[in-house]
């Protein structure tokens, strides 16, 4: 193909992610809406697998309400994150990264690798300043499709957490006494699992593979999306919120004194410190000190009290979705919990035409479906964990540790395709779902292929 033709109809990958954007604009709809649709088809089809319609409101009620701590718990670390990610000292590093870059090929780069590593330290920050990030380099740099920046910077978020000792799993199984640990019937260290040698070279191909797609798939002239063509919802240079005016009365004093929220910081990182020390890093590890770690380190990037509450209440609308659509995943889990149930179908069905060779594949395609109706590890791996252990101790010579990173991966996989995760980073940069899925199913299908070939053909080598 001549140059002329690939710079008017773009790279041949960009031709074929192209149909998955067309499937998204027609067929995709608001992220709420997907998950009603869902919600509709689990209710039929356990009606089909012999459930009775009382008992499934029953158990759809009781999903529903289990999640309303965890949605909340959800929405504030979403909130906190942020706050943090939007912050003026946060954006002047990010300007300054930016600032490093001057082609598209380096832009990109260092956008999937910064996605990377933040994903390591936290799934909710890197989904905010990730895509804040790729603004301040489509600022900068012209040829960027923003769209497609927005989805390989959430892709790199998923799969981060395929390496991360914190990812829900990994962590739970290293405490021993878990109710992970009582499933898989022992305790493993993320040495075991996390850092198996088979689950980081896997973790490696798939980065590298994510890193071209993004570099190779370029849009025509005609079809590239910069950001000047989006209505941004965040500005790249977030305001401080301090409070310029003097202080006059005693009320104002305190609103904009600093020692304040310096001693609030000094309780939370005390605290953190001191469980650390007790603990141990993964022993003390758990949402709550994550969630109030930033918190902490909120008291320090917005001193000022009234400062730091403005500056959290125009971070909680990005928190929305989160918070009302999480209760909604937990009704459509109680329904798949429900004993004989169609998660128990579902999952059964795929693991029993498993051998030890296959098993690991299967359990990861079993787990990429479950995570459409559960887009909670834990909760996926409270229905799923169980059969997969079984399977694993009942067919001679499968890899258990091999299995469980499986599960993993096809949790984290199909993320790509339920909208829950991504809807934070849409509402920072004012897009619609159907913006980016496309690109993210076109993602997936890569992510699918080369992860059922590296569980195959990786333990052989390792």
């Amino acid at each position: 193909m001549s140059e002329h033709t690939e710079k008017s109809n773009g790279t041949f990958l960009w031709r074929i992610s192209k149909k998955f954007s067309f499937a998204a604009e027609k067929i995709i709809p608001d992220s709420f809406v997907f998950c009603v649709i869902l919600m509709l088809v689990v209710f039929v089809c356990s009606l089909l697998c012999g459930k009775g319609p009382l008992e499934l409101l029953n158990a759809w009620w009781d999903g529903l309400s289990s999640q309303f701590t965890l949605a909340f718990q959800m929405g504030l670390m979403v909130i906190v994150c942020a706050t943090c990610a939007r912050s003026p000292q946060v954006a002047k590093l990010l300007n300054k990264l930016a600032s490093l870059v001057h082609t598209r090929t380096a832009a990109l780069i260092v956008l999937m690798l910064f996605g990377y590593v933040t994903s390591m330290l936290n799934w909710a920050f890197c989904t905010i300043v990730t895509p804040i990030l790729a603004m301040h380099m489509a600022k900068r740099i012209k040829g960027l499709h923003f769209p497609m920046m927005v989805a390989g910077g959430y892709s790199c978020m998923i799969l981060g957490q395929c390496l991360g000792p914190s990812a829900t799993l990994y962590s739970n199984l290293a405490t021993e006494g878990s109710s992970y640990a009582e499933i898989v019937g022992q305790s493993m260290s993320v040495a075991d699992t996390c850092y198996n040698p088979m689950n980081i070279i896997l973790f490696t191909i798939l980065a590298i593979v994510f890193v071209l797609l993004v570099l190779f798939t370029q849009p025509g002239q005609n079809e590239l999306v910069e950001l000047g063509d989006i209505a941004t919802e965040a500005d790249v240079v977030p305001a401080s919120y301090k409070n310029t005016d003097p202080a006059v009365t005693a009320a104002e004093k305190m609103n904009t004194f600093k020692p304040f929220m310096w001693i609030t910081g000094a309780f939370i990182f005390i605290y953190i410190i001191t469980s650390v020390v007790q603990k141990g890093l993964l022993g003390a590890l758990n949402m709550n000190l994550v969630i109030f770690m930033f918190v902490g380190i909120n008291c320090f990037l917005f001193p000022e009290p009234h400062q730091w509450i403005e500056a959290h209440k125009n971070s909680m609308h990005l928190a929305t979705d989160v918070m009302l659509q999480f209760p909604f995943y937990g009704a459509i889990m109680g329904m798949m919990y429900l004993e004989g149930g169609l998660g128990s179908v579902l999952i059964g069905a795929i693991v029993s035409v498993s051998n030890a060779q296959t098993l690991p594949i299967f359990s990861f395609l079993s787990a990429c479906v479950t995570n459409l109706f559960i887009p909670s590890q834990g909760g996926q791996f409270t229905v799923q964990g169980p059969l997969i252990v079984e399977a694993a101790k009942a067919i001679p010579g499968a890899n258990l540790v091999n299995c469980l990173n499986a599960f993993v991966y096809g949790d984290e996989c199909t993320n790509l395709l339920q909208p829950l995760y991504v809807i934070p980073a849409l509402s920072v940069v004012g897009m619609k779902l159907k913006d980016v899925w496309g690109f993210m199913a076109f993602i997936c299908v890569f992510w699918a292929i080369i992860v059922c070939g590296g569980l195959y053909f990786i333990p052989m080598f390792v």
